[in-house]
């Protein structure tokens, strides 16, 4: 079973964000949690759902950018779902809202700037031979 995803800190980050929203919008008013409460754990999982899906496309820069843009939006969409449950009064616990706003602000950046380095930086990983130069792969 692949691992490497996991060393990844903005995969780390990620996945206990979507622990703590998935625990946080239980406790929502019964009305919210079938409604922005489902769309806000969907969106918060998908975050780290596209980090590992991407990984194992890394060989191809575009496509692992897709899943990296895709997982940025998706922490995105997870922002406007805890605003919009804080701003109707559903997400009534201002420190639990803050907490999660500054962690998500906090991946945010991770992801922008791990999408930038892999826009400038892409490498083949260790196992993809250049075709034509090794006859054996």
């Amino acid at each position: 079973m692949e691992k490497g995803y996991k060393t990844l800190k903005i995969y780390e980050l990620s996945h206990n964000l979507a622990i703590m929203v998935h625990k946080m919008t239980l406790s929502l008013p019964k009305f919210e949690l079938f409604e922005e409460g489902s769309q806000c754990r969907k969106s918060s999982k998908s975050v780290s759902s596209n980090i590992v899906e991407g990984y194992a496309f890394r060989k191809y820069k575009n496509e692992y950018l897709h899943y990296l843009y895709r997982s940025y939006g998706s922490s995105l969409e997870t922002v406007e779902h805890l605003e919009f449950l804080h701003e109707t009064g559903s997400l009534s616990d201002n420190e639990v809202f803050t907490t999660l706003m500054n962690d998500y602000s906090e991946l945010n950046k991770m992801l922008f700037g791990f999408i930038e380095s892999v826009e400038r930086h892409h490498k083949r990983p260790y196992f993809v031979k250049e075709k034509g130069l090794d006859s054996n792969y």
